[in-house]
């Protein structure tokens, strides 16, 4: 759309369109009623609350964040099953919270978008759906997540197996894998969970593995009743819990990514990641093919308890040659080798730090800026992960450098926090347009680029991780703070680092003379 076709009105369908209704989007709007600011309403392009929780359904899902810190701290679940919650459980705290807080009637399912632009005379986005509608908002909030959107291989043939081919993050809940042959590609996150599960009812499972990952024990237990009971009766018990939690979570990724120099916590628990390798992998030939070749951190190391010892089975192959093509009844491998299958799962993960993910949709801003240009020019940045200038009125719940590495919970409620602040003060001030300053982002920038020289994830050797840490730039868009920090900085940014300005169209006519 053209800054010729705008309609230019100061009318809008509402203050604030949230785009996504998993937890980023769950959270934001939460954090509006809490301010009172209720003229809100969320899109989405699945058929239900959860976001990654509603997309992700493969067999063995769950999360690899203790339960007790994957939750909002203001509504903290008190009967979580597992240490480490399945993804059924997560979806169905996503659509209780939602259920509390009365979003089912603000929020519009199947309905995706397709692109955004700013009116920059009226000062609202102009939002258009692939259905051919739009929405006007004064603030647009992406809350779209990374997790959400699949990572399709570029393998020749793929399209030529006649068997059935499934995407881990779209999976069919319909598919039965009892006595099939059946070939995954990949071993990253997913697969490391989805290998273990399926091994003992297929036929035969041959996982195909570019990169080994690093995998560690996890302190996954059943939570009984007796225990639930106690979390529900006794309050303190929640939030030690919580406390615990937080600090294990706290040690095992910010603190050992963001200062690896001078800690080296990472090198230290490599020693303990291959010890635990020998200890669950009899095979000394297919342990070292299951032995990564770069240091633990370069890229995210996953937790199991059974996904190392299930390459001791007879019926599950490592292939570890490369895949020259997908045939009509399998995969073939460089060497001419061709695994039969009668389905075909793609573990390859999503797409994150790439166009077609970040933004899931072209947003024009100022002077008709594209937003994927932009980055592509400037690489990814953006003010506390959240704005970037040229772009009024627009926030990510997830932008480049807002995670750092610890709970989503925890930043979807610091990133609302900063949302929520700057859209009360325009509100106060009568300002209709919130604008980050471009020294400010500059600054912001430069401070994340300058503690690099701390981080796990510019050691010799990263180079070869293939890990989703690095963008198309060779930057680690992550937040290299503690979290204690971003708490602190998202709720008091100097209110200076944006403009607060109102719209030529809505201006009060000047008094005459």
């Amino acid at each position: 759309m053209s800054a010729a076709t705008h309609d230019h009105s100061h009318q809008i369908d509402h203050e604030v369109l949230i785009v996504g209704a998993g937890f980023s989007g769950i959270g934001i709007a939460i954090a509006l009623q809490k301010a009172g600011i209720e003229d809100f309403a969320i899109v989405d392009d699945a058929d239900g609350f959860g976001g990654t929780w509603f997309w992700n359904r493969y067999p063995g899902v769950g999360v690899d964040v203790p339960s007790f810190s994957y939750q909002f701290s203001f509504a903290q679940k008190p009967d979580w099953t597992r240490s480490y919650a399945k993804g059924a459980e997560l979806r169905g705290y996503a659509e209780s919270l939602a259920a509390e807080h009365d979003l089912a009637r603000r929020t519009t399912f199947g309905r995706r978008v397709d692109g955004t632009v700013f009116d920059e005379v009226a000062d609202v986005w102009t939002v258009t759906f692939e259905d051919g509608g739009t929405l006007r908002a004064r603030f647009v909030v992406d809350g779209t997540g990374v997790l959400t959107v699949p990572k399709r291989p570029e393998i020749e043939g793929l399209d030529d197996f006649v068997g059935t081919t499934v995407h881990t993050a779209r999976w069919d809940e319909s598919l039965d894998l009892r006595g099939k042959r059946v070939a995954i590609i990949g071993t990253g996150a997913s697969a490391i969970q989805i290998i273990p599960t399926i091994a003992e009812h297929v036929d035969h499972l041959t996982v195909f593995q570019r990169t080994p990952i690093w995998c560690l024990p996890k302190g996954d237990v059943a939570l009984p009743g007796p225990v639930q009971g106690a979390m529900k009766r006794v309050p303190p018990l929640r939030w030690a819990a919580r406390a615990a939690s937080e600090a294990f979570v706290e040690l095992a990724f910010p603190i050992t990514a963001h200062f690896h120099k001078p800690l080296h916590i990472g090198t230290i628990s490599e020693v303990g990641a291959r010890a635990y390798l020998r200890s669950q992998v009899k095979d000394p030939v297919l342990r070292e093919k299951l032995t990564p070749q770069y240091p633990l951190g370069c890229k995210r190391p996953s937790f199991h308890n059974g996904y190392l010892a299930t390459y001791n089975r007879d019926n599950v192959t490592l292939e570890t040659d490369s895949i020259d093509r997908i045939t009509p009844t399998g995969v073939r491998t460089v060497t001419g080798e061709e695994h039969e299958a009668d389905v075909l799962i793609l573990a390859t993960g999503f797409k994150v730090y790439e166009p077609g993910n970040l933004p899931k949709y072209p947003v024009t801003g100022r002077d008709g800026r594209d937003l994927d240009q932009w980055w592509d020019q400037n690489r990814y940045r953006a003010y506390h992960g959240t704005t970037m200038p040229g772009f009024p009125n627009y926030f990510f719940v997830l932008g480049p450098y807002a995670w750092n590495g610890s709970s989503y919970f925890g930043l979807i409620e610091n990133q609302a926090a900063h949302i929520v602040r700057c859209i009360t003060h325009a509100q106060q001030q009568g300002a209709t347009a919130v604008e980050v300053t471009v020294d400010a982002e500059q600054a912001y920038f430069d401070e994340m680029l300058a503690r690099r020289g701390r981080q796990i994830f510019w050691q010799d050797g990263c180079g070869s991780a293939n890990s989703y840490y690095f963008d198309r730039h060779g930057d680690v868009p992550l937040r290299a703070t503690l979290t204690v920090e971003d708490n602190w900085r998202s709720r008091h940014f100097p209110l200076s680092d944006y403009a607060f300005t109102r719209a030529e169209a809505i201006r009060p006519a000047p008094a005459p003379a």
